[in-house]
């Protein structure tokens, strides 16, 4: 029996390829390992979202080689895609295979406890940092009839929680005929029996549409919790960054979100360091945080992409200057979500557990609807299990402890 190992890098939707490639494999005999053992196939599916996705992709073909030279080496993903003809020229790469060639379709989502269910994939809005459209390609949505299947294939092998991911999720629909809406698909899904949670993941600022928010507000499956990418505070930034959102734009949304939507959990990305982007930009960003109040944010030193419009832009901005700026903003958002977690002390709330936590292993560790990450003590096993907890205390200003 042939062996093979698996590594995967980058965002959701990759993790759902892999997850796709692995049964493709499995189906047809090969046997997947995780230890140490050298196998006779490894599979690298890249990202290249960042430069620092690049190395990291690069990092680990490089290692892969060197462990085992005798193995046939496979890669995909949007390094492939970006770098095809620098890849072929390594040696000991034997196919690079665009991720096309591979269907989606899945049926268990290995090691993990909610699952990634793949809706839409590609995207159309050329923001001027980002190299995915030029890799992934233009926006594209699967079936309804499609996903409902496969959801339901995920709830019958013991799935709680199935978490919606794409590209460009809030694109889902639109290039469909009749054309759909996301709240359309949630229709679908809210109705499976045996799914109790239904999350999304990243959805633009223009995507979140009145119905999706009433929706959300009154479901009894979706999840409160929205991640929504602002990537700035800076309406000049924002502009050059070829977004759509503005400022005041945000802000109402993110107001009106929390208005409707009772204790909602709020995250979102952040690019530091953006070409052009001043003091008074980046101080910008943080009066908009103040604002905002999120939960979580993903900060992101600008990575310069070549093909993209950014990479020609002037006024790069010093590395030291970005650390320093991430740093600073990181310590903003910590105060604000222990904030948003104070308020929850004493409150209960239903909690999907996930298993023992790395950090306090006597503790087993899941996460809220909104998205916040709770500890708690349990006899016995507690591991995919959603159950109601009082809130005892915040610790770090980022997890709670419940009992």
């Amino acid at each position: 029996m042939k062996t093979i190992k698996f590594y995967t890098l980058g965002c959701k939707v990759n993790q759902y390829d892999s997850q796709s490639i692995r049964e493709r494999f499995l189906a047809r005999g090969f046997k997947e390992i995780f230890d140490d053992r050298k196998p006779d196939y490894f599979l690298i599916n890249t990202c290249s979202v960042t430069s620092n996705a690049d190395q990291k992709s690069r990092n680990i073909i490089r290692g892969c080689i060197k462990v085992n030279p005798q193995a046939r080496l496979v890669v995909t993903g949007c390094l492939g895609e970006k770098d095809r003809q620098a890849l072929s020229a390594v040696k000991g790469i034997d196919y690079i295979i665009n991720k096309t060639f591979f269907p989606d379709g899945i049926s268990t989502f290995c090691g993990h406890t909610r699952a990634f269910l793949k809706v839409q994939d590609g995207c159309d809005n050329f923001c001027a940092y980002c190299k995915v459209p030029l890799v992934r390609g233009r926006s594209r949505s699967r079936a309804v009839e499609v996903i409902v299947n496969e959801a339901k294939q995920l709830v019958k092998a013991g799935y709680k929680e199935i978490v919606l991911t794409g590209i460009c999720l809030g694109s889902y629909g639109k290039d469909l005929h009749p054309k759909l809406t996301m709240v359309d698909l949630l229709k679908k899904l809210e109705i499976i029996a045996g799914l109790c949670r239904i999350r999304l993941s990243s959805i633009e600022a223009k995507d979140v549409s009145s119905a999706l928010i009433a929706r959300m507000a009154t479901s009894k499956k979706l999840c409160r919790h929205l991640h929504i990418p602002m990537q700035s505070g800076d309406d000049r930034i924002l502009k050059l960054m070829q977004r759509r959102d503005s400022m005041k734009t945000y802000i109402q949304l993110i107001k009106n979100i929390k208005n409707k939507i009772k204790g909602v959990g709020i995250t979102t990305d952040v690019i530091v360091g953006f070409p052009g982007e001043t003091d008074q930009a980046f101080e910008h960003t943080l009066q908009l945080l103040k604002a905002v109040e999120p939960l979580r944010v993903h900060f992101f030193p600008y990575s310069a992409r070549s093909g993209t419009p950014a990479f020609l832009m002037p006024r790069k901005v010093s590395p030291d200057k970005i650390k320093k700026r991430i740093k600073l903003a990181q310590t903003l958002v910590n105060k604000l979500s222990g904030r948003y977690l104070r308020r929850l002390c004493d409150k209960k709330i239903e909690i999907l557990f996930e298993g023992r936590s790395r950090k306090y292993p006597e503790f087993y560790e899941g996460y809220s609807d909104s998205y916040i990450k709770v500890i708690s003590r349990f006899k016995g096993t507690a591991a995919n299990r959603i159950v109601s907890l009082k809130v005892k205390k915040i610790i770090d200003d980022s997890l709670i402890v419940a009992g």
